[in-house]
């Protein structure tokens, strides 16, 4: 993953957060700023926070109140990033991105980047690449809190039989993720 940081002008629009959380966010340096765009999988809601990419949302739901809605260069660079993805001219991002994690979960999150695009890997094959062969489980669990969908591509995770399991986005959107990919 790439740690660099770039600072951007942010336009005020404040997305449902409330004085004592923008206080506390400010006090700290820290207040998460979100965007949407419309993709060929539905809306997806791209975070950034000190300077990084730190989540992806499938759709409007679950997004916490303490965002401040708006576009910064980073998000617009971050979702130019994601359309050319989305239109085949891009397999790999060159973003700023931060996944807070444990340290077991970052160590999977790390082997996910590793898979190439077009290819896939199932649980048991990350497990075995941390060098925790007896992990599928606690691999299951990384992936399924992994921050960063589609730039950390746990989408490439599938179940040992070829099943695609779960996913954030729900499956329909991890099957579409999979074909882009193999064209």
């Amino acid at each position: 993953m790439n740690f660099e940081y770039s600072l951007s002008t942010p336009r005020e629009n404040f997305y449902n957060i409330t004085p004592q959380v923008r206080e506390a966010a400010a006090k700290r340096g820290t207040l998460m700023k979100l965007y949407f765009y419309t993709y060929p999988i539905g809306t997806i809601g791209l975070a950034e926070e000190n300077g990084a990419i730190c989540r992806v949302y499938f759709g409007e739901d679950n997004v916490p109140a303490s965002c401040v809605k708006m576009e910064t260069p980073l998000l617009s660079k971050a979702a130019s990033q994601l359309r050319e993805y989305f239109s085949g001219k891009r397999t790999a991002f060159d973003l700023p991105l931060r996944a807070h994690g444990t340290d077991f979960q970052r160590s999977v999150w790390d082997a996910l980047i590793k898979i190439p695009a077009g290819e896939t890997r199932s649980y048991r094959d990350i497990a075995e690449a941390i060098g925790k062969p007896r992990a599928c489980r606690a691999v299951g669990m990384a992936n399924n809190k992994n921050p960063l969908a589609i730039f950390i591509p746990c989408h490439r995770v599938i179940a040992h039989d070829g099943g695609l399991c779960g996913y954030a986005g729900g499956l329909p959107a991890k099957q579409y993720l999979l074909d882009l990919e193999k064209r």
